[in-house]
Protein backbone atom coordinates (compact mmCIF):
# COMPACT_ATOMS: atom_id res chain seq x y z
CA UNK A 1 0.00 0.00 0.00
CA UNK A 2 1.33 3.16 -1.30
CA UNK A 3 1.58 6.62 0.94
CA UNK A 4 -1.17 9.38 0.91
CA UNK A 5 1.87 11.41 -0.25
CA UNK A 6 5.15 12.53 1.27
CA UNK A 7 4.63 13.39 4.86
CA UNK A 8 5.18 16.67 6.26
CA UNK A 9 6.42 17.49 9.92
CA UNK A 10 2.93 19.36 11.38
CA UNK A 11 5.27 22.73 12.92
CA UNK A 12 3.58 24.22 15.75
CA UNK A 13 4.53 27.29 17.94
CA UNK A 14 7.46 26.31 19.87
CA UNK A 15 5.87 27.74 23.18
CA UNK A 16 6.77 25.53 25.59
CA UNK A 17 9.43 23.75 23.51
CA UNK A 18 12.39 25.73 23.48
CA UNK A 19 14.86 28.31 25.19
CA UNK A 20 16.48 31.67 25.53
CA UNK A 21 20.19 32.12 25.62
CA UNK A 22 22.18 30.08 28.48
CA UNK A 23 22.33 31.64 31.83
CA UNK A 24 26.16 31.66 32.18
CA UNK A 25 26.30 31.29 35.81
CA UNK A 26 30.25 30.20 37.63
CA UNK A 27 30.53 26.54 37.68
CA UNK A 28 33.57 24.29 38.75
CA UNK A 29 36.33 24.77 36.28
CA UNK A 30 36.88 20.56 36.03
CA UNK A 31 32.83 20.65 35.73
CA UNK A 32 32.28 18.00 32.13
CA UNK A 33 30.63 19.37 29.61
CA UNK A 34 26.78 18.38 28.50
CA UNK A 35 28.38 15.95 26.14
CA UNK A 36 30.18 14.07 28.36
CA UNK A 37 26.95 13.53 30.87
CA UNK A 38 23.56 11.84 29.62
CA UNK A 39 20.03 11.80 31.93
CA UNK A 40 18.65 8.60 33.20
CA UNK A 41 16.58 6.76 31.40
CA UNK A 42 14.52 6.15 34.66
CA UNK A 43 13.61 9.35 37.05
CA UNK A 44 15.06 8.93 40.50
CA UNK A 45 11.94 8.79 41.98
CA UNK A 46 13.70 9.34 45.52
CA UNK A 47 15.02 13.05 44.54
CA UNK A 48 12.96 15.80 46.12
CA UNK A 49 13.69 18.62 43.08
CA UNK A 50 14.13 22.12 43.32
CA UNK A 51 11.49 24.84 42.10
CA UNK A 52 12.03 26.88 39.16
CA UNK A 53 9.25 29.64 39.06
CA UNK A 54 11.85 32.51 38.60
CA UNK A 55 13.70 30.99 36.07
CA UNK A 56 13.25 32.94 32.88
CA UNK A 57 12.28 30.51 29.58
CA UNK A 58 10.45 29.61 27.42
CA UNK A 59 10.08 26.49 29.10
CA UNK A 60 7.52 26.38 31.61
CA UNK A 61 8.80 26.18 35.57
CA UNK A 62 7.24 22.49 35.50
CA UNK A 63 9.76 20.98 32.94
CA UNK A 64 12.84 21.77 34.82
CA UNK A 65 11.58 19.82 37.86
CA UNK A 66 10.62 16.71 35.84
CA UNK A 67 13.79 17.19 34.41
CA UNK A 68 15.65 17.03 37.25
CA UNK A 69 14.82 14.10 38.24
CA UNK A 70 16.58 12.25 35.09
CA UNK A 71 20.09 14.51 35.80
CA UNK A 72 22.80 12.03 35.75
CA UNK A 73 23.99 10.83 39.44
CA UNK A 74 27.00 13.81 39.53
CA UNK A 75 24.54 16.54 38.94
CA UNK A 76 22.03 16.18 41.65
CA UNK A 77 24.05 17.70 44.56
CA UNK A 78 25.28 20.73 42.18
CA UNK A 79 24.22 23.87 42.74
CA UNK A 80 20.56 24.83 41.67
CA UNK A 81 22.07 27.33 39.21
CA UNK A 82 24.52 24.54 37.85
CA UNK A 83 21.41 22.21 37.09
CA UNK A 84 19.65 25.22 35.72
CA UNK A 85 22.75 25.94 33.24
CA UNK A 86 22.68 21.90 32.82
CA UNK A 87 19.16 22.00 31.55
CA UNK A 88 18.90 24.85 29.79
CA UNK A 89 21.92 23.71 27.76
CA UNK A 90 19.61 20.55 26.95
CA UNK A 91 16.06 22.24 26.09
CA UNK A 92 18.26 24.81 23.75
CA UNK A 93 19.30 21.64 21.38
CA UNK A 94 15.93 21.34 20.28
CA UNK A 95 15.52 24.45 18.72
CA UNK A 96 18.17 26.32 16.60
CA UNK A 97 18.85 30.47 17.55
CA UNK A 98 16.40 31.31 14.90
CA UNK A 99 14.00 29.45 16.39
CA UNK A 100 14.45 30.24 19.74
CA UNK A 101 14.04 33.87 18.60
CA UNK A 102 11.16 33.65 17.02
CA UNK A 103 9.69 32.14 20.40
CA UNK A 104 10.78 34.78 22.46
CA UNK A 105 9.14 36.88 19.85
CA UNK A 106 5.72 34.82 20.49
CA UNK A 107 5.95 34.86 23.64
CA UNK A 108 6.16 38.75 23.53
CA UNK A 109 3.17 38.93 21.59
CA UNK A 110 1.44 36.56 23.82
CA UNK A 111 1.97 39.12 26.69
CA UNK A 112 0.58 41.75 25.20
CA UNK A 113 -2.80 39.87 23.66
CA UNK A 114 -2.96 38.52 27.21
CA UNK A 115 -2.84 42.44 28.76
CA UNK A 116 -5.86 43.31 26.35
CA UNK A 117 -8.37 40.96 25.34
CA UNK A 118 -11.38 40.52 28.13
CA UNK A 119 -12.68 36.69 28.38
CA UNK A 120 -16.39 36.24 27.43
CA UNK A 121 -16.48 33.09 29.28
CA UNK A 122 -14.11 33.41 32.34
CA UNK A 123 -15.65 29.67 33.64
CA UNK A 124 -13.51 28.06 30.70
CA UNK A 125 -9.86 29.43 31.94
CA UNK A 126 -10.73 27.18 35.48
CA UNK A 127 -10.86 23.35 34.81
CA UNK A 128 -14.14 21.89 36.00
CA UNK A 129 -14.52 18.46 35.68
CA UNK A 130 -18.06 17.94 36.07
CA UNK A 131 -18.85 20.97 34.14
CA UNK A 132 -16.60 20.44 31.17
CA UNK A 133 -16.08 15.98 30.49
CA UNK A 134 -19.42 13.30 30.09
CA UNK A 135 -19.64 11.40 33.71
CA UNK A 136 -17.89 8.68 31.79
CA UNK A 137 -14.81 10.01 31.64
CA UNK A 138 -14.29 11.45 34.45
CA UNK A 139 -15.66 8.28 36.42
CA UNK A 140 -12.78 6.44 34.13
CA UNK A 141 -9.99 8.64 35.29
CA UNK A 142 -11.04 8.77 39.25
CA UNK A 143 -11.07 5.07 39.26
CA UNK A 144 -7.37 5.50 38.01
CA UNK A 145 -6.86 1.70 37.05
CA UNK A 146 -5.48 0.24 32.94
CA UNK A 147 -9.03 -1.65 33.62
CA UNK A 148 -11.53 1.43 34.00
CA UNK A 149 -9.42 2.94 30.89
CA UNK A 150 -9.74 0.04 28.53
CA UNK A 151 -13.71 -0.62 29.85
CA UNK A 152 -14.38 3.47 28.31
CA UNK A 153 -11.97 3.82 25.34
CA UNK A 154 -12.11 2.46 22.07
CA UNK A 155 -9.70 0.50 20.09
CA UNK A 156 -10.65 0.97 16.28
CA UNK A 157 -6.80 0.37 15.36
CA UNK A 158 -3.27 -0.29 17.06
CA UNK A 159 -2.50 2.88 19.13
CA UNK A 160 -5.66 4.89 18.23
CA UNK A 161 -8.01 5.53 21.11
CA UNK A 162 -11.56 6.92 20.80
CA UNK A 163 -14.19 8.27 23.66
CA UNK A 164 -16.51 10.70 24.43
CA UNK A 165 -14.84 13.30 26.54
CA UNK A 166 -16.47 17.11 26.49
CA UNK A 167 -20.20 18.12 26.96
CA UNK A 168 -22.16 19.53 24.46
CA UNK A 169 -22.47 22.94 26.51
CA UNK A 170 -18.83 23.03 27.17
CA UNK A 171 -18.27 22.79 23.27
CA UNK A 172 -20.84 25.44 22.75
CA UNK A 173 -18.69 27.53 25.67
CA UNK A 174 -15.32 27.30 23.90
CA UNK A 175 -16.58 27.91 20.27
CA UNK A 176 -18.10 31.25 21.38
CA UNK A 177 -14.59 32.18 22.80
CA UNK A 178 -12.84 30.92 19.79
CA UNK A 179 -15.17 33.62 17.92
CA UNK A 180 -15.05 36.06 20.65
CA UNK A 181 -11.45 36.19 20.26
CA UNK A 182 -11.19 35.90 16.60
CA UNK A 183 -13.88 39.01 16.34
CA UNK A 184 -11.82 41.13 18.80
CA UNK A 185 -8.73 40.50 17.03
CA UNK A 186 -10.35 41.73 13.85
CA UNK A 187 -11.47 45.02 15.86
CA UNK A 188 -7.90 45.81 17.05
CA UNK A 189 -6.23 45.26 14.02
CA UNK A 190 -3.98 42.70 15.66
CA UNK A 191 -2.42 39.98 13.69
CA UNK A 192 -3.44 36.35 14.86
CA UNK A 193 -0.68 33.84 14.97
CA UNK A 194 -1.77 30.56 13.50
CA UNK A 195 -1.63 27.38 15.48
CA UNK A 196 1.40 25.81 13.10
CA UNK A 197 2.57 25.64 9.03
CA UNK A 198 -0.08 24.00 7.90
CA UNK A 199 -3.34 25.42 8.96
CA UNK A 200 -4.65 28.70 7.80
CA UNK A 201 -7.36 29.29 10.05
CA UNK A 202 -7.71 28.79 14.12
CA UNK A 203 -6.13 29.92 17.35
CA UNK A 204 -3.49 28.84 19.82
CA UNK A 205 -5.79 29.09 22.92
CA UNK A 206 -2.72 29.54 25.03
CA UNK A 207 -2.53 32.87 23.49
CA UNK A 208 -5.51 34.29 25.27
CA UNK A 209 -4.85 32.78 28.70
CA UNK A 210 -6.39 29.30 28.35
CA UNK A 211 -2.38 27.87 28.75
CA UNK A 212 -3.34 26.92 33.28
CA UNK A 213 -6.66 25.17 32.05
CA UNK A 214 -4.78 23.04 29.66
CA UNK A 215 -2.06 22.41 31.75
CA UNK A 216 -4.46 20.94 34.14
CA UNK A 217 -6.43 19.06 31.31
CA UNK A 218 -2.98 17.42 30.44
CA UNK A 219 -1.46 16.93 34.10
CA UNK A 220 -4.94 15.40 35.67
CA UNK A 221 -6.73 13.77 32.81
CA UNK A 222 -4.62 13.19 29.73
CA UNK A 223 -1.28 12.29 31.79
CA UNK A 224 -2.98 8.92 33.38
CA UNK A 225 -3.98 7.54 30.22
CA UNK A 226 -0.52 8.63 28.67
CA UNK A 227 1.15 6.41 31.28
CA UNK A 228 -0.51 3.70 30.53
CA UNK A 229 -1.10 3.71 26.29
CA UNK A 230 2.13 5.44 25.40
CA UNK A 231 5.31 4.97 28.23
CA UNK A 232 7.57 4.56 25.27
CA UNK A 233 6.79 7.50 23.93
CA UNK A 234 7.26 9.85 27.12
CA UNK A 235 4.09 9.09 28.21
CA UNK A 236 4.70 9.08 31.77
CA UNK A 237 6.65 12.41 31.23
CA UNK A 238 4.62 14.88 29.25
CA UNK A 239 5.49 18.52 30.57
CA UNK A 240 4.52 20.95 28.03
CA UNK A 241 2.08 21.01 25.68
CA UNK A 242 0.63 23.11 22.23
CA UNK A 243 -3.18 23.81 22.48
CA UNK A 244 -4.77 25.10 19.66
CA UNK A 245 -8.37 24.96 17.47
CA UNK A 246 -8.47 24.53 14.00
CA UNK A 247 -11.21 25.28 11.41
CA UNK A 248 -11.94 23.40 8.13
CA UNK A 249 -15.39 24.71 5.64
CA UNK A 250 -16.16 26.88 2.87
CA UNK A 251 -13.77 29.87 2.79
CA UNK A 252 -11.48 28.04 5.91
CA UNK A 253 -8.87 25.28 5.57
CA UNK A 254 -10.39 21.91 3.22
CA UNK A 255 -8.43 19.29 4.25
CA UNK A 256 -4.88 18.95 5.55
CA UNK A 257 -2.43 17.06 4.30
CA UNK A 258 -0.40 13.93 5.21
CA UNK A 259 1.74 14.87 8.58
CA UNK A 260 3.11 13.73 11.85
CA UNK A 261 2.37 16.30 14.54
CA UNK A 262 5.28 17.76 16.72
CA UNK A 263 3.74 15.93 20.10
CA UNK A 264 4.68 12.82 21.79
CA UNK A 265 1.05 12.20 22.27
CA UNK A 266 -2.09 14.08 20.67
CA UNK A 267 -5.24 14.76 21.94
CA UNK A 268 -7.74 16.01 18.87
CA UNK A 269 -11.66 16.68 19.80
CA UNK A 270 -14.43 17.71 17.42
CA UNK A 271 -16.21 20.97 18.97
CA UNK A 272 -18.66 21.10 16.27
CA UNK A 273 -20.37 22.64 14.49
CA UNK A 274 -22.81 21.05 11.46
CA UNK A 275 -20.72 19.53 8.69
CA UNK A 276 -19.96 16.61 6.01
CA UNK A 277 -16.68 14.87 5.15
CA UNK A 278 -13.51 15.39 7.47
CA UNK A 279 -12.67 12.19 8.05
CA UNK A 280 -9.39 11.71 9.62
CA UNK A 281 -7.20 8.80 7.65
CA UNK A 282 -3.80 6.93 9.46
CA UNK A 283 -1.57 5.18 8.39
CA UNK A 284 1.27 3.64 10.76
CA UNK A 285 3.18 5.09 13.52
CA UNK A 286 7.01 6.08 11.83
CA UNK A 287 10.19 7.34 13.57
CA UNK A 288 11.91 10.18 11.91
CA UNK A 289 14.35 7.44 10.05
CA UNK A 290 10.67 5.47 8.40
CA UNK A 291 8.65 8.72 8.43
CA UNK A 292 7.83 7.96 4.45
CA UNK A 293 7.58 4.42 4.12
CA UNK A 294 5.30 2.33 2.78
CA UNK A 295 1.89 1.25 4.64
CA UNK A 296 1.23 -2.07 5.89
CA UNK A 297 -1.93 -2.92 4.48
CA UNK A 298 -3.67 -5.14 6.71
CA UNK A 299 -2.46 -3.74 9.94
CA UNK A 300 -1.96 0.33 9.36
CA UNK A 301 -4.65 1.53 7.92
CA UNK A 302 -7.67 3.77 9.86
CA UNK A 303 -10.53 6.08 8.84
CA UNK A 304 -12.54 7.88 11.23
CA UNK A 305 -15.36 10.00 11.26
CA UNK A 306 -15.41 13.06 13.73
CA UNK A 307 -18.15 12.96 16.90
CA UNK A 308 -18.33 16.67 18.47
CA UNK A 309 -17.37 16.16 21.89
CA UNK A 310 -15.74 12.82 20.84
CA UNK A 311 -11.67 12.57 21.77
CA UNK A 312 -8.89 10.82 19.48
CA UNK A 313 -6.29 10.16 21.64
CA UNK A 314 -2.92 9.01 19.62
CA UNK A 315 0.69 9.05 19.25
CA UNK A 316 2.34 12.25 17.59
CA UNK A 317 4.39 10.24 15.41
CA UNK A 318 1.16 8.02 14.02
CA UNK A 319 0.64 9.30 10.56
CA UNK A 320 -2.32 10.81 9.44
CA UNK A 321 -4.60 13.47 7.72
CA UNK A 322 -7.34 15.14 7.08
CA UNK A 323 -10.20 14.07 3.91
CA UNK A 324 -11.87 17.60 2.59
CA UNK A 325 -14.35 19.35 4.93
CA UNK A 326 -17.11 18.73 2.23
CA UNK A 327 -19.65 21.09 3.62
CA UNK A 328 -20.61 23.05 6.81
CA UNK A 329 -17.92 24.51 9.62
CA UNK A 330 -15.68 21.62 11.20
CA UNK A 331 -13.62 23.42 14.41
CA UNK A 332 -11.12 21.02 16.32
CA UNK A 333 -9.50 21.01 19.70
CA UNK A 334 -5.83 19.60 19.60
CA UNK A 335 -3.18 19.25 21.95
CA UNK A 336 -0.06 18.23 21.42
CA UNK A 337 1.97 16.82 24.51
CA UNK A 338 5.09 16.65 24.43
CA UNK A 339 8.05 15.26 26.90
CA UNK A 340 11.30 17.12 27.02
CA UNK A 341 12.63 13.66 28.59
CA UNK A 342 11.67 11.63 25.84
CA UNK A 343 13.25 14.35 23.44
CA UNK A 344 16.55 13.86 25.32
CA UNK A 345 16.16 10.24 24.99
CA UNK A 346 15.39 9.84 21.91
CA UNK A 347 18.90 11.05 21.08
CA UNK A 348 20.46 8.10 22.34
CA UNK A 349 18.10 5.60 20.42
CA UNK A 350 18.86 4.19 16.76
CA UNK A 351 16.44 1.28 17.29
CA UNK A 352 12.41 2.29 17.58
CA UNK A 353 11.41 -1.34 17.43
CA UNK A 354 8.83 -1.23 20.40
CA UNK A 355 6.41 1.51 18.67
CA UNK A 356 7.41 2.20 15.56
CA UNK A 357 5.67 0.10 12.44
CA UNK A 358 9.07 0.11 10.01
CA UNK A 359 11.78 -0.69 12.82
CA UNK A 360 9.58 -3.50 13.93
CA UNK A 361 9.03 -4.63 10.18
CA UNK A 362 13.26 -5.02 9.60
CA UNK A 363 14.14 -6.35 13.16
CA UNK A 364 11.47 -9.28 12.21
CA UNK A 365 13.24 -9.53 8.97
CA UNK A 366 16.78 -9.87 10.59
CA UNK A 367 15.63 -12.29 13.02
CA UNK A 368 14.04 -14.32 10.09
CA UNK A 369 17.21 -14.35 8.40
CA UNK A 370 19.20 -14.90 11.08
CA UNK A 371 17.29 -17.93 11.98
CA UNK A 372 17.85 -19.37 7.99
CA UNK A 373 21.31 -18.61 8.17
CA UNK A 374 21.48 -20.87 11.50
CA UNK A 375 19.67 -23.55 10.32
CA UNK A 376 22.09 -23.31 6.96
CA UNK A 377 24.91 -23.21 9.02
CA UNK A 378 23.27 -26.54 10.43
CA UNK A 379 22.93 -28.83 7.59
CA UNK A 380 25.67 -27.55 5.57
CA UNK A 381 27.83 -28.81 8.76
CA UNK A 382 25.93 -32.12 8.72
CA UNK A 383 23.52 -31.92 11.69
CA UNK A 384 20.45 -32.43 9.53
CA UNK A 385 19.38 -32.96 6.28
CA UNK A 386 17.29 -30.65 4.66
CA UNK A 387 15.51 -32.55 2.02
Amino acid sequence: MSLEGTVERREGSPAGNGNGPVVKQPAPPARPTYGDRRLRLNPNTDHKPDRYDDVQSEYDSAIFSSLERHLPPSMLDASRDAKVEFMKEILSRYLPEGERNRVQRHKEYRKKLMSAYQPLHKELYSLHPSAFFVPSFHKAINDNTEESFRNFLCEPSPGIYTFPLFQPSFCELLLDEVENFEKWVNTVKFKIMRPNTMNKYGAVLDDFGLEAMLNKLIEEFVSPLAKVFFPEVGGSTLDSHHGFVVEYGKEKDVELGFHVDDAEVTLNVCLGKDFFGGDLFFRGIRCDKHVNTETQPEQEILDYSHVPGQAVLHRGRHRHGARPTTSGHRINMLLWCRSSVFREMKKYQKDFSSWCGECQREKKERQGQSVAATKLAFFKAGGGSNT
